[in-house]
């Protein structure tokens, strides 16, 4: 039965040949997922169609919005009939059920692809007319497939990388600790005397219940959310944001990092603000910190790897105070989990002596990259350039922002 639908479907008498001189309409429609078009011509029996076409949209097209999207349909429609609608002597139709698309043409104002599509267009002698959803059944029933099975994700596609046991909180919990030593009472003290919190701490202290609040039992600071509250006092806030951010511990972490921080144990009004402006007037930080725009000219990274330490980038920070005898760091990159190795060493180095390094450090606990395993040739970037190995030269600043 299918076959025999599908055979009438595209023979006569539900399809003709196409005619130049026949007036000729394209309808055109677009769903979240597909696109549907008709080429009809009018005869004297009225409306014909000449050929149907529908297509799923590619993972970059599901982006578009839907003014777009619908345009988009036309500009492919046009472009699977351009020999036929360029052979006409007369303007052809266009219907769509995007209002809108009526007074494209006209506009000055279009984004890259609508300029794009907008130049393609200008080839043909046509008229966008707009043409109600409902009535435009064909073109709409192209575009609406029950199966769309083919854009669904896959859960199997999707894992985590890094798994978040293997996250190593140590340096910042050395960090609170300081804090929380020499900082506990001046908060307890001071939150008492701010008068916005004085009563909220009365009525817990008598056993009342406060959506959000709570009283910490042995040092009695005021929770919200179980983090403690820090009161109007701008000593207490800067003394917190030096441990955080200033302190040889920290390593002047960016404002997003400084804030995550502080803000898994701490709450105070006005908060990101606060931890903005001291971080951006750090002085230490202006003086030590990289530009990270994107540089000028064409870029060519490296190709994307398959999996953890399949992929490995290095670089070597030379020239270091000499300390413990060594005056230069090896660098090695994990290019897929960003997981990064440092390793002293010396400038004077051999490719022996590299190798024994990578044999003890490397490859006794990750095992060998695939490249090698493969047989592949390395990846050479130019030393002190960091457009083709930016991820190692990145790890690098960081490293040294670190030191200084």
């Amino acid at each position: 039965m299918f076959q025999v639908l599908k055979e009438a479907f595209t023979s006569a008498p539900i399809l003709s040949h196409f005619n130049p001189s026949l007036p000729t309409i394209v309808e055109t429609d677009a769903s979240d997922y597909a696109l549907g078009a008709v080429l009809s011509q009018v005869n004297d029996s009225g409306k014909h169609p000449i050929e149907f076409q529908s297509r799923k949209l590619l993972p970059a097209e599901l982006n578009y919005e839907i003014h777009d999207k619908v345009l988009f349909g036309i500009v492919w429609a046009l472009k699977r009939w351009r020999a036929f609608l360029l052979s006409l002597s007369n303007s052809f139709e266009v219907l769509t059920d995007h209002s809108s698309l009526q007074y494209f043409m006209p506009s000055k104002v279009l984004t890259f692809h609508q300029a794009c599509w907008a130049e393609f267009l200008s080839e043909f002698h046509l008229t966008i007319t707009y043409f109600p959803g409902r009535l435009a059944t064909l073109a709409d029933a192209l575009s609406h497939w029950d199966e769309v099975d083919f854009i669904s994700k896959n859960p199997q596609n999707f894992h985590q990388v890094i798994k978040q046991d293997g996250i190593q909180e140590s340096r910042f919990f050395s960090i609170k600790v300081e804090i929380f030593s020499y900082l506990v009472d001046k908060i307890q003290k001071k939150v008492w005397q701010d008068k916005d919190y004085r009563e909220i701490l009365k009525q817990l202290a008598r056993g009342e219940s406060i959506p959000d609040y709570s009283l910490e039992p042995q040092a009695k600071l005021l929770l919200i959310k179980d983090r403690v509250v820090i009161p109007r006092n701008e000593e207490l806030k800067l003394n917190i944001l030096q441990k955080c951010h200033d302190s040889p511990m920290a390593g002047h972490p960016g404002q997003e990092k400084t804030l995550k921080l502080i803000q898994s144990d701490f709450h105070w009004a006005g908060m990101n603000q606060f931890i903005g402006d001291y971080v951006s007037s750090c002085q230490k930080c202006s003086r030590n910190k990289n530009t990270h725009h994107k540089k000028f000219g064409l870029l060519k990274p490296l190709s994307i790897p398959s999996g953890p330490w399949n992929s490995l980038s290095m670089d070597f920070i030379t020239k270091l105070p000499l300390s413990r005898n060594f005056d230069s760091i090896l660098v090695v990159v994990d290019r897929f989990s960003k997981m990064a190795i440092f390793i002293p060493t010396y400038s004077t180095i051999t490719a022996l002596d590299l190798a024994h390094i990578f044999i003890s450090h490397v490859f006794f606990k990750h095992g060998l990259p695939i490249s090698i395993q493969l047989k592949i040739s390395r990846d050479l970037s130019t030393a002190f350039h960091p457009e083709t190995d930016g991820q190692t030269e990145r790890v690098n600043q960081i490293l040294e922002q670190y030191l200084q």
